[in-house]
């Protein structure tokens, strides 16, 4: 499974939006999240959407990160606006799901992109 993301330069106070393209083979997906890293940091989670379409965000991104999805095209999307230079980092997309034989689930996947760097820098 390979998840696709592009990030970018951007100057403080300005947008951009991130793009995680999902396989529309995937079936059970619960949740698609965004997380991201910097050096020497754990990885943190900034946004989750469900399958149900329940969202939640980290406190310092609440307010100015918005986190969808377009089910027709299979991607879900990170828009990030009133960018800070402490927003700088890899940010990755994962998925979640539960895989289910005969209506019983028998194994749990999470797969990750391989990162995109955002930088907000002047």
């Amino acid at each position: 499974v390979q998840l696709q993301a592009r990030g970018g330069l951007v100057q403080p106070g300005g947008y951009l939006r991130l793009s995680c393209a999902v396989p529309g083979s995937l079936a059970g997906i619960n949740a698609v999240g965004w997380h991201r890293q910097t050096p020497g940091k754990q990885r943190e989670l900034v946004a989750r959407i469900t399958s149900g379409g329940s969202s939640n965000y980290a406190d310092s991104v609440q307010g100015r990160f918005t986190i969808s999805r377009d089910s027709a095209k299979n991607t879900v999307y990170l828009e990030m606006n009133g960018l800070k230079p402490e927003d700088t980092a890899a940010y990755y997309c994962n998925v979640e799901g539960v895989i289910r034989k005969e209506g019983t689930v028998v194994a749990e996947f999470d797969y990750w992109g391989q990162g995109t760097q955002v930088t907000v820098s002047s």
